[in-house]
């Protein structure tokens, strides 16, 4: 069974470095055409069955890569609600006492004021893709690059956790199982080899 769980498109917020998760914002239509061309080159998979978190930015996504193909909302597979962080830049944050207290330390298990820590997010993301992989049929979700990035962590440990796997917008990982068990991983769309 092959589970490709691929980012949404660019969004105001990635463009203003905003933090944000729980905000239900739209992906830009620039970042729109920009899925649709990379749609036309190929490379994502065509499989049995389709998902999205069911957030705007996830929906829309999905339409430019995939057109009006059936699917389903995950609502486990959303992005970090970052709470009292949402919608704020760095230098918005950077002197707030409960903001450098979120930094410092475990940024797993530590939960942003009024939101999530980055281990609830990937425990529940993980429950929702738990009757997926049971069911054994190949899959593509559309997510978020937190979401991905943690259970990709999760399912092959690394010592940079989810940041070793933070994918780019439009881009993703799909990973094989043998049964339910992980076994190997690679980028969505696979990247062009050196020599093309």
């Amino acid at each position: 069974m092959k589970l490709t769980l691929l980012r949404h498109g660019n969004t105001e917020g990635n463009v203003r470095g905003l933090y944000y998760g729980a905000s239900d914002i739209p992906i830009l239509p620039e970042s729109e055409e920009e899925l649709k061309a990379l749609a036309e080159k190929g490379g994502y998979p065509v499989v049995g069955k389709y998902y999205t978190s069911g957030m705007k930015r996830a929906e829309q996504s999905f339409a430019a890569l995939y057109g009006d193909i059936p699917h389903e909302a995950l609502p486990g597979m959303r992005e970090i609600d970052l709470g009292e962080f949402e919608m704020r830049s760095y230098e918005e944050l950077k002197n707030d006492p409960k903001f450098i207290e979120w930094c410092t330390g475990d940024n797993e298990k530590n939960v942003c004021p009024g939101g999530e820590s980055g281990e609830q997010v990937t425990d529940r993301a993980l429950a929702a893709l738990k009757p997926i992989i049971e069911a054994g049929e190949d899959a593509v979700i559309i997510t978020h690059g937190g979401v991905i990035g943690g259970v990709l962590a999760r399912l092959f440990p690394n010592p940079n956790g989810r940041f070793a796997f933070t994918p780019g917008t439009g881009t993703g990982y799909t990973v094989e199982f043998d049964g339910t068990k992980p076994v190997r991983f690679c980028k969505t769309p696979a990247e062009p080899e050196e020599n093309e």
